[in-house]
């Protein structure tokens, strides 16, 4: 809002939620972690780094800001190890939580069996960013584990904007 309305206190805003966010936990490897943060844990750093970019554009803590999306989208990509995103990078996840792409290409038909199938998913959604590690950066690449593997719109919108 203040980049709209230009009323410092929306500013004020921002720099408070900025100074919280640089003094929340963090696991060992650097992703940010809320109270939230055991489901999906990525579509938090990256929604958060989102929101953290706008704030250098608007000049709100900018190195400050850019250091901590950057930190976190490389995060994402594979700094710490391995990369949450379908298709991408170092040892990308293979069976993210999607019903379609663990269906075998058409025409065979698609049915539970696809899904328990223990192999990669047949259709790779790539750019698809799945939930994230646990607290202690811990990842298993499980398609019936849908608080880590889980892909959804609300997961991918700060990672994608």
């Amino acid at each position: 809002l203040w980049d709209v309305t230009g009323k410092n206190k929306y500013k004020s805003n921002v720099e408070e939620f900025l100074d919280y966010l640089w003094n929340v936990d963090y696991t060992p490897k650097g992703l940010i972690w809320l109270e939230s943060s055991q489901w999906g844990s990525l579509r938090y750093a990256a929604d958060l780094a989102h929101f953290a970019m706008q704030a250098a554009s608007l000049g709100v803590d900018t190195e400050n800001s850019l250091e901590f999306a950057e930190n976190q989208m490389n995060y994402i990509l594979g700094d710490a190890g391995r990369s949450y995103v379908c298709g991408w990078g170092n040892n990308p996840p293979e069976r993210p939580h999607h019903r379609a792409s663990s269906c075998p290409n058409q025409p065979k038909e698609c049915g539970w069996n696809d899904f328990n199938n223990q192999g990669p998913n047949p259709q790779v959604l790539s750019g698809a960013m799945v939930g994230g590690p646990d607290y202690n950066d811990n990842y298993s690449d499980d398609r019936q584990n849908f608080q880590t593997n889980e892909v959804a719109t609300d997961y991918n919108a700060g990672f994608q904007s």
